[in-house]
């Protein structure tokens, strides 16, 4: 398919509801079509990596053609800087994270973004690189344990952001650390208090909501990370 095919079924896939999700988030109305990130990933498969046509999907201007770009890129032929002029457009958290995680951090050295990002005044920008933060966390098992103290770092020196979209992202990285092992969830922890007793607004919120997922972890067999003594009580509770 050539990319207005592509539109093309887009367009027949779409619904007024998902139309109206997409407005939501801030994407203006004749920028999206109105598709499920579900259907954009199941409509990927059937499409063959291309970064030219990734690149013309991107420049339609389309919210779902961006989601199903980041899916089409070859990360073995994307280069740091079509990753930044990619972030460049991006105005909405949900296509910052859908890039991040699906694109971004299968790419060589995608790393050394993070501290450059950490530090930007643009939005999503900053909110990728605690997006790549949390990301990592999930599943680069052989971080570093210096690596992971540099993020705890990042976290604290980042975490009196007050915008709403980089907060949450701040706290999602804090808790992604903190289920890794106890050493880890013993530093996020304390991080979190310290945030909570001491910081500013937005400090004390991101201290505050990562105390709750935090604070009630627990070690299960045949699992590397630690997960929510409630959804292993929910398990329990089921079986």
């Amino acid at each position: 398919m050539n990319t207005q095919e592509i539109i093309t079924k887009l367009q027949e896939m779409a619904s007024e509801k998902h139309k109206a999700n997409v407005v939501k988030l801030g994407i203006p109305e004749e920028n999206s079509i109105g598709v499920s990130t579900g259907d954009i990933r199941k409509l990927a498969k059937s499409i063959e990596k291309s970064n030219e046509l990734a690149r013309e999907l991107w420049e339609t201007g389309y919210h779902e053609a961006k989601l199903l770009a980041a899916l089409l890129f070859d990360k073995k032929k994307t280069t740091m800087e079509e990753v930044k002029a990619l972030m460049q457009d991006v105005i909405s958290w949900d296509l910052c994270d859908h890039l991040c995680k699906n694109l971004i951090i299968r790419i060589k050295g995608y790393e050394n973004l993070i501290p450059e990002w950490a530090e930007s005044e643009m939005t999503y920008e900053k909110r990728a690189a605690f997006t790549l933060i949390a990301s990592a966390a999930i599943h680069e098992k052989k971080l570093s344990e210096d690596v992971l103290d540099n993020y705890l770092q990042l976290i604290r020196e980042h975490s009196a952001d007050e915008r709403d979209h980089v907060k949450k992202a701040v706290s999602w990285a804090l808790r992604e650390i903190g289920k890794r092992d106890f050493d880890y969830n013993e530093k996020a922890l304390l991080l979190a208090h310290e945030l909570k007793e001491s910081g500013g607004k937005a400090q004390v919120w991101i201290g505050k909501d990562a105390l709750k997922e935090l604070e009630n972890l627990v070690k299960v067999e045949g699992r590397s990370r630690l997960i929510s003594s409630k959804s292993q009580m929910g398990k329990t509770s089921r079986s």
